[in-house]
């Protein structure tokens, strides 16, 4: 069925949606990028010294200044980049909450999941898990998806057909002797990365927002900004997967990128609030030594022969990542398919460093 008001509304972005459709465009010299150091990257890629690199843009001062493809997809192909999709739901978080369909980030989460059954493993610290405790993978649940034998391992949800309900039933941790308890941590709170929980914060923004989430990302995001194929995964019960799985192409991946090394303004439009993009990369969980976390977005600095430059990421596996360098306002997308190397954010890290950031001449 057609909704009146949906219609009116795509209406009114169609305008917003074609003028963000036009990316400038520029050379590599024009935004103070070395073109001989980009061309020595290519020959690096083309050579294999990456392995399985697919695709990388870069973005400097809001100009789209360089790409390269190594496959037959081409900019028109869409790449899964698997766990970056996190990112994006922590994006249409701050659109619901911008609307005012979630009060803030420190809202409970059980609300939103009023109507089903009483969780398992009853505990009253449960009804005090929020979204923000969704947003930096720091929930009291027991979730960790690098431990094979945590009961909320991501493989262990695939298994059955209710993902939220998977993440919702489990118990709540234990913190052993030798383990740090959210008060002696860093910012408060123990990091332990969790799909289930993402996938759960994109079930609790789809009943806020009362729509399914690929349609209230179109309208929230994608569409103010020109984003155009999204292809989602799903799950057995047909929810959209904010865990990850989320294809785009590597120049809308760029776009994302560029939103927040913007502020949230795309072409003079304010798509996504400041405050909300200047929470989501001040850290709020610390995941060892040199890596903390914000909003489900990573926060590290990446070296290089030039020196140390932070930088936010949106991650996902096979070293897939979008890179905003802040102080260089500059957006580096490589989309891979190395998803069975175990060195892949190595390799696609190291290429950042020794070539894109190598490359930066002012």
């Amino acid at each position: 069925m057609i909704r009146p008001l949906a219609v009116a509304a795509a209406l009114l972005l169609a305008p917003l949606a074609a003028q963000a459709a036009d990316w400038p465009r520029a050379t590599p010299e024009a935004e103070g990028l070395s073109a001989g150091k980009l061309a020595e990257m290519e020959a690096a890629v083309r050579k294999g010294d990456f392995k399985q690199i697919t695709s990388i843009v870069i973005v400097r001062d809001g100009k789209l200044a360089y790409e390269a493809y190594f496959d037959d997809g081409g900019p028109g192909a869409t790449r899964n980049t698997r766990s970056a999709t996190k990112t994006v739901t922590g994006m249409l978080a701050g659109a619901a909450i911008a609307r005012g369909r979630i009060p803030s980030a420190q809202s409970p989460i059980l609300p939103y999941f009023a109507g089903r059954p009483a969780p398992q493993n009853p505990d009253p610290r449960k009804a005090k898990i929020t979204v923000e405790d969704l947003l930096t993978m720091s929930s009291l649940l027991e979730c960790d998806d690098q431990n094979p034998f945590s009961r909320g391992n991501e493989e262990r949800m695939y298994l059955i057909e209710d993902w939220p309900g998977f993440f919702l039933d489990l118990p709540i941790k234990g913190f052993a002797a030798w383990t740090a308890k959210p008060a002696d941590s860093p910012y408060g709170r123990a990091f332990s990365y969790c799909t289930a929980g993402v996938t759960t914060l994109g079930a609790a923004i789809q009943a806020a927002v009362g729509k399914p989430l690929p349609d209230f990302a179109r309208e929230a995001l994608f569409d103010p900004i020109g984003v155009g194929k999204a292809e989602w995964q799903a799950s057995p019960t047909g929810l959209a997967q904010g865990g990850g799985g989320l294809a785009l192409t590597s120049r809308d991946l760029a776009r994302l990128g560029w939103l927040y090394a913007d502020g949230g303004v795309w072409q003079g439009q304010q798509v996504l609030p400041k405050a909300w993009v200047k929470a989501s990369v001040t850290p709020k969980a610390q995941i060892d030594q040199t890596r903390a976390y914000g909003y489900l977005w990573w926060l590290y600095d990446l070296p290089s022969a030039k020196g140390s430059q932070p930088a936010w990421f949106m991650n996902g596996s096979g070293g897939n990542k979008v890179v905003v360098f802040p102080n260089l306002r500059m957006v580096a997308v490589v989309t891979t398919t190395n998803f069975s190397s175990r060195d892949a954010h190595q390799l696609s890290e190291k290429l950042i460093s020794d070539y894109v950031l190598g490359a930066v001449e002012r």
